[in-house]
């Protein structure tokens, strides 16, 4: 059971991050720094954004309660939003047009690429169905596959090429897609449960 759903945030969060299909953006973004300033960047855009992902899954809920916010709220708003990040992306081949990419924060590859509106709603959802241990070893786990994407990013790239990069990067949103349909469809199933209680 702990292995199934450790898989499943894994998988989602490695989906929805799309370290492989966003290496296009990644080196786009880092054109003309040479390879060990390279790899010191996307370090700290990994680490930035582990960080951040982790205050926020476990700081959501109290933000939640304050607001009155119950979870399957959030399920279906955040479900909503992870769709219409999906839909955006596959309408426009990418979340952030060239000129955005610079502006969107000091450190744009931690946030929003890696760690944005999409990571922190599944994560935060994890939390509430799965628990805090398994969850933060999920994001864990995440980090660490993100830093071995980047850290082989180049030869990946060279590999797969940018063609391959933007293939993977579709397929991998129409699933993103199916995982915002499945986060609308279980808030909806428990706001149908809790309204007929």
């Amino acid at each position: 059971m702990i292995l199934t759903a450790l898989f499943i945030i894994v998988g989602q969060l490695f989906v929805i991050t799309d370290a492989v299909g966003n290496l296009p953006i990644f080196y786009s973004i880092t054109k003309g720094l040479d390879k060990k300033e390279r790899h010191e960047t996307f370090l700290t855009a990994a680490i930035f954004s582990f960080i951040l992902l982790v205050v926020f899954t476990f700081l959501g809920k109290f933000i939640l309660d304050i607001f009155g916010i119950k979870m399957s709220d959030f399920r279906i708003a955040g479900g909503i939003l992870i769709l219409v990040i999906a839909i955006i992306i596959l309408v426009r081949g990418s979340l952030f047009q060239a000129k955005e990419k610079i502006e969107v924060g000091v450190v744009p590859l931690g946030c929003p690429l890696l760690t944005g509106p999409g990571a922190i709603t599944t994560s935060m959802v994890a939390l509430a169905t799965y628990g805090a241990p398994v969850t933060l070893l999920a994001i864990t786990i995440n980090f660490l596959l993100s830093v071995l994407v980047l850290s082989f990013g180049e030869r990946i790239f060279k590999t797969i090429g940018e063609t391959g990069a933007m293939i993977i990067g579709r397929i991998m949103t129409i699933i993103l897609a199916a995982i915002a349909v499945s986060f609308i469809h279980s808030g909806i199933s428990m706001w149908i449960a809790e309204f007929t209680r």
